[in-house]
């Protein structure tokens, strides 16, 4: 069995004109990471790999969410194919991973991300937001043939909020 935790990155910033790769993340993306990671705990698996976008806005998520759960921020690793909008790409960059990898974390974008989920987990979801988090689980055993997966857990930071 495979677990993939789908997290898009934090609310961010198209006030400055600077290149898409450079965006920084908002106060708000910032404080909506921080809520979702203090909250994402208890749905991690023991053992996962963490992938992040070199994009600025994914990788400084993937910080928040070292920095709330106390992971080194070396144990991180930037992928520039995950810089990616398309869930084809997506699904291929998946599929690479190491079949003695039980369970792998990926800082992303959208659409490719929700694109994804649909195609790939079993509940239609209409947009996953930013900081927002998608748990799947697959039944086979190795990540190049991962096809019908189940969606275990869906945290959303406007969810989480209103609960409180």
């Amino acid at each position: 069995m495979k677990k993939l935790i789908l997290i898009r990155h934090g609310k961010s910033s198209w006030e400055m004109p600077i290149e898409d790769h450079e965006r920084p993340l908002t106060n708000k993306g910032i404080k909506n990471s921080n809520f979702i990671f203090d909250k994402i705990q208890e749905n991690l698996p023991e053992r996962f790999l963490i992938w992040s976008s070199t994009a600025k806005r994914a990788h400084d998520t993937a910080k928040i969410f070292n920095e709330v759960l106390n992971i080194p921020q070396e144990l991180t690793v930037l992928k520039s194919d995950l810089y990616t909008f398309d869930s084809l790409n997506l699904a291929k960059s998946i599929q690479k991973c190491d079949d003695s990898v039980p369970s792998l974390i990926i800082f992303g974008h959208n659409s490719a991300i929700t694109d994804f989920v649909n195609k790939f987990g079993d509940k239609y979801i209409e947009n996953v937001p930013t900081s927002g988090v998608v748990i799947l689980e697959f039944e086979e055993e190795s990540w190049n043939v991962i096809k019908n997966g189940k969606i275990v857990n869906i945290l959303f930071p406007k969810d989480l909020i209103n609960a409180n």
